[in-house]
């Protein structure tokens, strides 16, 4: 990878119609910046956006190279059968047909770009074309993550967080600065999904609930708190995750929508600003089991340049995907709010 880092530095990036890639060292020669290598970065986008993302590790993932009209993805979900039962010795058993449903994916494009001028990429004592690849790379996670966070948290199955006197609430309007997430809540939202037979993800062995730092400071609290590191199996943690109580294992991230954040942060939500019954500052959070929301990928994240731009004095690369979110069983999440 430093070799190919090295050789991008030596390049300007020059792109023809027919889509072949040639570059001028600094001598004069020409030497081609193959397709291979603009792969290779393209992969590397993806590698280092992986430990900033914590939904799509959830997501059911459809990859289609091709849409349907209307720029959708069909995601095919299926049903839980009828319950079985006791049989009858002689008696032919009665068989069910398999059913489900599709949901229709949007897709549309996705992409960020960054431009470095050719001064600074040879001046620079740094490796400035790989910096730009960890940068393209993070920010992809969070428009990603931050879709399917929006498509999670859509849910209007909703539980709020009971006051510090047990009084139960059942409105945002009605949370004070007492409706800290609770152990309470949390089983609430899954006796919901137990209701809904939502099955379980991670092998049908887990609920997984996203939660803030906020959220989670007032979990770690709670007696019946395990902390991940921990468990007394062994067990591979998710990205994220931070610990878990009974049946439930929790991942925190600051992406979580709350009211208390900037206006510039992603997880800021104009709707959740004050908007507690003393002017409390409201977060979300969301628990679900198995295939809750997913992703359809068109096309792939992939790096691109921009040619030659100002006669070679800039350089400019972009990550750029086709892709939609959503949720696929409305059932099988609950979202949670708290102050």
């Amino acid at each position: 990878m430093k070799k190919i880092h090295s050789l991008v530095n030596s390049l300007f990036i020059r792109a023809y119609a027919d889509k072949t890639t040639t570059a001028v060292v600094n001598g004069g020669d020409n030497v081609k910046f193959t397709d291979a290598v603009r792969t290779v970065y393209s992969k590397e986008i993806e590698y280092k956006a992986l430990p900033n993302m914590r939904f799509y590790q959830f997501a059911t993932v459809k990859t289609e190279l091709g849409v349907e009209p209307g720029l959708t993805i069909s995601m095919l979900v299926y049903n839980n059968l009828t319950l079985g039962g006791a049989l009858t010795e002689m008696t032919k058993m009665e068989t069910q047909a398999l059913s489900g449903s599709t949901h229709q994916l949007t897709v549309q494009e996705y992409g960020n770009a960054i431009a470095a001028s050719e001064l600074l990429v040879q001046s620079s004592f740094d490796d400035i074309m790989a910096q730009a690849t960890t940068l393209l790379g993070r920010d992809y996670a969070l428009v990603l993550d931050c879709a399917l966070r929006d498509a999670a948290l859509g849910n209007t199955s909703i539980i709020y967080a009971s006051k510090s006197d047990g009084t139960k609430v059942t409105a945002r309007a009605s949370l004070d600065a007492t409706c800290k997430l609770k152990v309470s809540t949390v089983k609430d939202a899954i006796e919901i999904l137990a209701t809904n037979n939502a099955p379980k993800a991670v092998g049908g062995g887990y609920w997984i609930c996203f939660i803030h730092p906020h959220q989670s400071r007032d979990l770690r609290d709670d007696s019946a708190w395990i902390n991940a590191s921990n468990y007394g199996a062994p067990e591979q943690l998710f990205t994220g995750e931070i610990g878990r109580i009974d049946d439930t294992r929790f991942i925190e991230t600051t992406l979580m929508s709350n009211g208390a954040a900037s206006v510039d942060d992603p997880a800021y939500k104009a709707a959740l600003k004050e908007a507690g019954s003393d002017d409390s500052n409201v977060y979300q959070a969301v628990i679900f089991g198995d295939a809750y929301f997913g992703v359809a990928f068109s096309l792939p994240v992939e790096m691109r340049d921009n040619g030659v731009e100002d006669f070679g004095r800039k350089r400019s690369l972009a990550w750029y995907a086709i892709f939609g979110v959503g949720r696929l069983h409305n059932d099988y999440g609950v979202v949670l709010e708290t102050t």
